[in-house]
């Protein structure tokens, strides 16, 4: 992790994700915090408030140390939630409104505010509940909607409240907006992935000393290119690739040819027989897919067969920041496969190495380019770890997968053949 940021304080809004996005799209670096990891953002190059389901009027609503916060001197946001907490630190009122605001809404800028440069009377999407409805002497009204009700605040030279969100699309100037913001910044952080890449691999090599790094792959974006980065930074390794029999047509082969053309070694474990055996007369659905994925655990570990003194996987900050947010202010979305009870075992022995984590899919797809992985390698369409079984209703036969992986190749030509195959996110024939 880079040691400055612009740093995100998460107060539980759905779109908080993507506020790191935008500003990563404009070239910045921004990680996510939760509120009370606020002390452990150092000395961050802006500050953004997001927003959150929460009422600043609830007792035990999230809140911010303000004291500590002002200190550092930097430029602050607060976005919806983050607006109303902001109002309420400079001495304004936050009320029921009286109805939920949802949806678009016009924005007009007034006293030429050096947030809203170059913005004119735009398009912002709301969501909330409440609003300030009383402002501190000091507290300049920088916008307003088509109701003449304030929709953005100023507070200091640098400290500034908007109700709308800017990172959806839906507000039409909402980048220009973050971009304007990040411009007061002292030395904002760039974030360029030839450089970062750099960044990694000395972090890499760092943390892994002398240690023999083990990590599974797939063929997959993520595992490719976690592969290659270990490769490219000459750390021992052993990369093992599973073949439980569950694959698309040729995918085996495949696999084993994109990992050959980019000169990294791999091991392949043959286990269908194993995987089918056990699979064997079973047809609910969730209990295939336990089968298959404690099975994986059981072969891929076997296959180790020795002591393992780091492994590395290929979790991405999304995964993170949904496995941190649970039982916080967020909800929790799921549990993912890279917080099973040995990685975490592994992880509580600083056995585990995640070189991505600060990265979302695209910007693997942009590091595994600056690595030099083909693109077809990596633009292949994402495929679930249970495989083919997934597409099987009822019991998983050979003759079943047979039909499936017919179906698939030729779907998938055909998707090539049109131009379609990168048009589209994902695509699959099932039976």
């Amino acid at each position: 992790m880079l040691s400055r940021q612009i740093a995100i304080i998460d107060f539980g809004s759905q779109y908080t994700q993507l506020i790191v996005r935008r500003i990563r799209e404009l070239g910045y670096y921004s990680r996510l915090f939760q509120p009370e990891e606020l002390k452990e953002t150092g000395h961050p190059a802006a500050v953004i408030l997001s927003g959150g389901p929460r009422s600043t009027r609830e007792e035990g609503a999230p809140d911010i140390d303000w004291a500590w916060l002002n200190s550092l001197g930097v430029p602050v946001l607060g976005v919806c939630y983050g607006m109303q907490l902001l109002n309420l630190k400079h001495g304004g009122q936050v009320s029921p409104g009286t109805k939920r605001e949802y949806g678009p809404a016009l924005m007009t800028p007034e006293g030429g505010s050096a947030l809203f440069e170059g913005v004119s009377a735009s398009q912002v999407w709301m969501s909330h509940s409440d609003t300030c409805t009383a402002l501190a002497e000091e507290t300049k009204v920088i916008a307003r909607n088509a109701d003449g009700v304030p929709v953005a605040l100023q507070f200091g030279p640098r400290v500034f409240g908007i109700q709308f969100h800017p990172e959806v699309s839906h507000s039409h100037e909402g980048s220009q907006m973050l971009a304007n913001f990040i411009a007061l910044a002292d030395d904002p952080p760039r974030f360029e992935m030839a450089s970062f890449k750099d960044h990694l691999i000395g972090e890499i090599r760092k943390q892994v000393g002398n240690r023999k790094v083990v990590c599974g792959v797939s063929g997959g974006v993520d595992s490719t290119v976690l592969a290659v980065l270990l490769h490219e930074a000459k750390v021992p390794l052993r990369a093992v690739f599973v073949d439980h029999g569950l694959l698309r047509k040729d995918e085996a082969v495949e696999v084993q040819a994109n990992f050959a053309r980019l000169g990294v070694p791999i091991e392949t474990v043959y286990c269908a027989d194993r995987f089918l055996g056990a699979l064997a007369g079973e047809t609910d659905p969730e209990k295939k897919r336990k089968i298959i994925g404690n099975l994986f655990l059981d072969v891929f570990w076997d296959a180790i067969g020795e002591e393992v003194e780091l492994f590395a996987q290929g979790t991405l900050y999304p995964d993170v920041i949904e496995s941190a947010s649970s039982g916080s202010i967020a909800s929790k979305i799921k549990t993912h496969h890279n917080r099973v009870d040995r990685i975490l075992d592994l992880q509580k022995e600083g056995r585990v190495l995640e070189p991505l984590a600060d990265l979302f899919k695209d910007e693997v797809r942009a590091l595994g380019a600056v690595l030099g992985i083909d693109h077809d390698i990596l633009w292949r369409h994402p495929f679930p770890g249970p495989g083919l079984a997934v597409r099987c209703p009822g019991e998983v036969t050979e003759e079943k997968l047979r039909i499936i992986r017919e179906c698939d190749a030729i779907y998938m030509e055909r998707l090539r053949a049109t131009g379609w195959y990168e048009k589209v996110w994902q695509a699959y024939a099932a039976l």
